[in-house]
C-alpha cells in the first residue's frame, strides 16, 4: 500500500522528462528545422505517464515539446487546447513555457479558460480548456505538461471520483495512436497497473520498442517509437488507425466479458422496460403483419423514420447505457444508441429477444478488447435461432433493415451469455444494382431523342432517392438536374419516378423522355459524339466513380462506400448513311477477384449499342485489389469521354 502511495504522489507530481529549461532549450536549437522544413510543425518528444487504481480509475500526465517551423505551425499552437468530457473526465493545464529562437526562455501565466466545444447534431456538453501562448515566430518551441483523470465516455452522473471511473469497473483500456500528421522524433508512453489485473496489449501495423519494470503488486509497461513520420496518404484510404502503428490495451479478460458487462449494464438500468403507450404503438403498427420477417422490417423502419438523430445531454443514462423507452418513445430524438434502445423495447413487446449491440463505424476493430466503439445498434434473434442486425440510425428511406455501407465491419453484441467480436459479412453487388436502360435516335441535324431508365436497389437505391431528401417541391428539379448535369441543353419531355413516401414498397425506377438539340457534332462529312448513356448518368450511385484512380500502385487498404453492380445499356439508331471511320473501340474486360468488368460497343447496320457490367464485390479492400479496382474505374471513365466518329458514305 505505501508503495502504490509512492508512485501515485509521483505520478500525480510531474513528468516523464525531467531535463532543466536549459537542457530543452538546447534541445531545440538542434533539431535541425531545415530537416522538417515540409512540414508545420516538429513534436521533439511526447510522453504520456499513466497510474491506474484498483477501480480502474487512471491518472495521466502527459508532456510534449513542440518546434515551430513555420507559420501555420504557429499558428496551430497560438492556443494549448485540452477537449475534455466533464462528466467523465478532470484535466489540468499545469505548465506552458516557450523557448523563443534568440535563446530566451518564458513561462505562460496559465490564465484557464474552460469553454463548451464545438459540437454539431451531438451535443453532450464536451468542453475545451484552453491557454493563450500568443505570438510564435519560426524557431520557437512550446512545452506543455498536463494532467487527466478519468476517461472518454460518461456513463452515468456522480458528485465524486465515483465518476472518473471507468464504465466497467476496475478495467482499464487505452488506445495509443503511434502515429501523427507531424513528425515525431520520439514518443514514448508508459503505464503503471496491478499485476493482477493481467493487462493484455497488443501493437498493429508496425512495431515498437517495449519493456516492463516489476515493483512489489505493480508493473510498468513503456512502449517508445522513435521518428515517427507522417506516411503519404492515398485515396479511399482507410482511418489511420487502421493502416499506421497502433497501441492497444485492456485489462479486460475477453470479448465475452465486455459482451455479458453491456448486457448486463443496461438490463440493470433499465433501458428497454416498455411503457403502456409504447405497447399500444407496437400493436398498431403490426397490424397486418403476415410474417416475422413483416414485424421486425415494420418496427425498424418506423424508428429510423420517425426518431430524429439529435443528441443532448439528458443526465444520467449518457454513454454506454441506452437511454430507457420511455424517454426515446416519448422525445423521438435521440443519438444511435438510443434509436437502437428504442428499437429493443418495440421488438420486445412484441414477443422478440432483442438486444444492444456496439459496433465501430469508419475504423476496424482489433482482437484486443479495448473499447473501439462509436456506434451502437440492434440485434434482434429470430425464431431459428440466428441474430440479425438491424441499424435504425442508417437506415431512413433506406431499404435494408442493416446498413450495408457497414459491411466488412467489427460487432460486439451484448448477450445474457456473451459474445465474442464478430464481422459483418460481404453483401452481394447484386443486393445493390443500379441499371440503366435506354434506347434513343441521333437525327441528321445531331438532335438525340429518346428515353431511359433508371432502376435501383440496396445502397443504389439510397443514392438515387438521395435525390428526395430535399422538399417535395423540389423534387422534380432535382430528378431533372441529374440528367441536365451530362447535357445542360436537354429538353426534359416527360420524368416520371416511383413515390419516394412508399419506399419500401418497391425499389426506385425513374424514366425520361427527352430531346437533345445540337447533342452531335455534324457536318457534311463527319458525325461526332458519345452515347449519352456512356457519358455518366447518376453517378450519384456510383461511388467508385469518385475515387481518385491515377496512382498506379499503392501501398494500403482502401475502400468504398459499398459493394455494387453496375449494368449499363443504350441503344441509339444513327442516320442513314454513316459509317465508322475508324474500327470501333475494343471491348474493355476486368476478371478480378473481386471486380470484374465489361463494356463496350457493337454496331449492326446503323443500330450502335454501348452496354457495360461492373461487379464491385466489395466495401473494403486489400491494397492487391487495386489494380482490377483501378482497371474497372479507368474503363468506364474512359467511355464517358470517347467520342465516337462516323463519317458519310460518298458511295
Amino acid at each position: 500500500m505505501k508503495t502504490m502511495k509512492l508512485l501515485l504522489a509521483a505520478v500525480l507530481a510531474g513528468s516523464v522528462f525531467v531535463a532543466k529549461a536549459q537542457d530543452k532549450g538546447d534541445l531545440v536549437r538542434a533539431t535541425d528545422s531545415e530537416k522538417y522544413k515540409a512540414y508545420n510543425q516538429v513534436t521533439i518528444f511526447d510522453s504520456t505517464d499513466v497510474f491506474m487504481e484498483e477501480s480502474g480509475l487512471s491518472y495521466v500526465n502527459s508532456h510534449r515539446l513542440v518546434k515551430i517551423i513555420n507559420y501555420a505551425g504557429a499558428k496551430a499552437n497560438s492556443v494549448v487546447k485540452v477537449d475534455y468530457d466533464p462528466q467523465s473526465a478532470y484535466v489540468e493545464i499545469r505548465k506552458v513555457v516557450v523557448y523563443r529562437s534568440n535563446g530566451s526562455v518564458e513561462e505562460i501565466p496559465l490564465k484557464v479558460m474552460d469553454y463548451v466545444a464545438p459540437a454539431r447534431m451531438i451535443y453532450w456538453g464536451a468542453s475545451q480548456k484552453m491557454v493563450e501562448v500568443g505570438h510564435l515566430d519560426p524557431g520557437d518551441a512550446v512545452e506543455v505538461w498536463t494532467f487527466r483523470k478519468g476517461f472518454t465516455y460518461a456513463l452515468l452522473q456522480a458528485d465524486d471520483d465515483s465518476r472518473y471511473i471507468p464504465p466497467m469497473r476496475g478495467h482499464f483500456y487505452d488506445i495509443v495512436p503511434f502515429w501523427s500528421n507531424q513528425p515525431i522524433v520520439q514518443k514514448v508512453y508508459r503505464v503503471n497497473v496491478l499485476k493482477n489485473k493481467n493487462l493484455q496489449y497488443n501493437v498493429y501495423n508496425g512495431e515498437l520498442s517495449s519493456s516492463q519494470a516489476f515493483d512489489a503488486d505493480r508493473v510498468i509497461y513503456t512502449f517508445v517509437k522513435n521518428n515517427i513520420k507522417p506516411i503519404a496518404r492515398e485515396s479511399a484510404m482507410l482511418a489511420s488507425n487502421d493502416v499506421e502503428t497502433k497501441l492497444l490495451l485492456s485489462t479486460s479478460p475477453n470479448w465475452e466479458a465486455k459482451s455479458t458487462w453491456f448486457y448486463g449494464v443496461n438490463e440493470d438500468y433499465g433501458s428497454f422496460k416498455s411503457t403502456p403507450e409504447l405497447t399500444k404503438k407496437v400493436r398498431e403498427l403490426l397490424v397486418g403483419a403476415k410474417t416475422e420477417e413483416d414485424s421486425i422490417a415494420t418496427l425498424t423502419h418506423w424508428v429510423a423514420d420517425n426518431m430524429r438523430y439529435a443528441g443532448i445531454s439528458m443526465g444520467e443514462g449518457e454513454g454506454y447505457t441506452l437511454h430507457n423507452a420511455k424517454m426515446n418513445f416519448t422525445d423521438r430524438c435521440g443519438v444511435c444508441k438510443d434509436k437502437a434502445s428504442l428499437l429493443i423495447a418495440m421488438l420486445r413487446a412484441a414477443g422478440f429477444n432483442a438486444y444492444a449491440a456496439m459496433t465501430m463505424a469508419g475504423e476496424r476493430i482489433d482482437r484486443i478488447p479495448a473499447d473501439q466503439f462509436n456506434h451502437s445498434v440492434t440485434v434482434v434473434q429470430r425464431r431459428n435461432g440466428r441474430y440479425q442486425l438491424l441499424d435504425p440510425t442508417w437506415v431512413p428511406n433506406v431499404r435494408e433493415l442493416w446498413s450495408s455501407a457497414e459491411q466488412q465491419q467489427g460487432y460486439l453484441m451484448g448477450l445474457p451469455n456473451g459474445a465474442d467480436l464478430a464481422v459483418t459479412p460481404v453483401s452481394a453487388p447484386e443486393n445493390h444494382y443500379v441499371r440503366i436502360t435506354g434506347s434513343s435516335e441521333l437525327k441528321p441535324d445531331g438532335t438525340l431523342v429518346g428515353e431511359f431508365t433508371i432502376a435501383a436497389e440496396g445502397q443504389s437505391d439510397a443514392a438515387v432517392r438521395s435525390i428526395f431528401s430535399a422538399r417535395r417541391s423540389e423534387w422534380r428539379r432535382n430528378v431533372e438536374m441529374e440528367l441536365i448535369r451530362v447535357a445542360p441543353q436537354a429538353q426534359i419531355t416527360s420524368v416520371t419516378y416511383t413515390d419516394n413516401d412508399t419506399y419500401l414498397k418497391q425499389p426506385v425506377k425513374i424514366t425520361y423522355k427527352y430531346r437533345i438539340p445540337n447533342y452531335a457534332l455534324v457536318s457534311d462529312k463527319e458525325l461526332i459524339f458519345t452515347p449519352l448513356l456512356a457519358k455518366g448518368v447518376f453517378t450519384r450511385a456510383m461511388g467508385h466513380m469518385a475515387i481518385n484512380v491515377s496512382e498506379e500502385k499503392r501501398h494500403y487498404p482502401f475502400k468504398d462506400r459499398c459493394s455494387r453492380l453496375v449494368e449499363v445499356k443504350e441503344t441509339v439508331k444513327l442516320p442513314a448513311g454513316f459509317s465508322t471511320q475508324e474500327p470501333m473501340p475494343e471491348m474493355q474486360k476486368v476478371d478480378g477477384k473481386s471486380v470484374s468488368y465489361n463494356g463496350g460497343y457493337t454496331l449492326r447496320g446503323n443500330t450502335l449499342t454501348f452496354e457495360q457490367k461492373a461487379s464491385y464485390g466489395k466495401r473494403v479492400y486489400e491494397a492487391s485489389d487495386w489494380n482490377d479496382f483501378r482497371n474497372a474505374v479507368m474503363a468506364q471513365k474512359n467511355f464517358s469521354i470517347f467520342e465516337l466518329i462516323f463519317v458519310k458514305n460518298t458511295k
